[in-house]
């Protein structure tokens, strides 16, 4: 049975929710009847204006929380307070990632390699996301259907690669597809109605993208609205089988 089919009075975190398709998930989840609460995490007030006005709008929907995914304490933290307030989740979508920062740019060929950036890339692509998993686990523990989705890429398959370049960003969004797919397995011994998957969201028109956009067909540059509904459509098609996969916005299954 297809997951909005029990999807009702739910509980819903986005991680990394101050701008861009986290930021669209909760304007577009914000509006869905069938969200009971919605929890959004964010790194640096300065960016997260919108995030928190929304918040003082629907104070009773929305609880925006304090968040880096690089610290475990503050995800513990993050957890704790949340577990306060719900014993339950039935949705967590994690939009954090990074493809530049600064100095830090996607490498063009080897003699880019720095390990001190590469280190940054997995520590935000890839262990965030399985810290997320460990701290989270016990809010899945129930038996409604639920869904633990992260955003990753399609440059992250590597069966995909022909194009080579940008060592740091798809080889952390590889590994974030194995720390997932290893998640969906335990999850589903542990929390066996919690689907575990990766999202690639194809081009959005976000910070992320923006130095990186004049190649891409207009058709193939998505607004963050339109990324967001069809990401929304991928997950509430999401059916048992479907745990430890990696689907692209059109629900079709990537490569690894």
């Amino acid at each position: 049975m297809p997951f909005k089919e029990n999807f009702n009075n739910a509980n819903v975190i986005i991680i990394g929710a101050s701008q861009g398709i986290g930021l669209g998930f909760v304007k577009q989840l914000i509006q869905d009847i069938r969200i009971n609460k919605i929890y959004a995490t964010y790194r640096q007030e300065e960016t997260a204006q919108e995030l928190l006005e929304l918040t003082d709008e629907y104070p009773d929907k929305l609880t925006s929380l304090q968040m880096d995914i690089t610290d475990e304490l503050q995800i513990i933290t993050v957890v704790k307070n949340i577990s306060t307030q719900i014993n339950k989740l039935h949705l967590v979508i994690n939009c954090v990632g990074l493809l530049h920062e600064g100095d830090l740019q996607p490498e063009k060929s080897l003699k880019h390699i720095n390990p001190e950036n590469l280190l940054r890339y997995f520590q935000i692509n890839s262990i965030g996301a399985v810290l997320l998993a460990k701290h989270l686990l016990p809010l899945f523990r129930h038996q409604e259907p639920s869904v633990f989705a992260s955003i990753s890429a399609k440059v992250g398959s590597i069966g995909d690669n022909q194009l080579g370049g940008w060592y740091g960003y798809r080889a952390s969004k590889a590994a974030l597809n194995m720390l997932m797919r290893t998640t969906a397995i335990e999850y589903g011994r542990s929390c066996p109605q919690t689907l575990v998957v990766t999202l690639h969201p194809g081009t959005t028109d976000t910070r992320l993208s923006r130095p990186f956009q004049r190649s891409v067909p207009p058709e193939k540059l998505f607004s963050v609205e339109r990324t967001v509904s069809q990401l929304l459509t991928v997950i509430e098609k999401l059916e048992p089988g479907d745990n430890g996969q990696f689907f692209s916005w059109d629900g079709s299954k990537l490569p690894w």
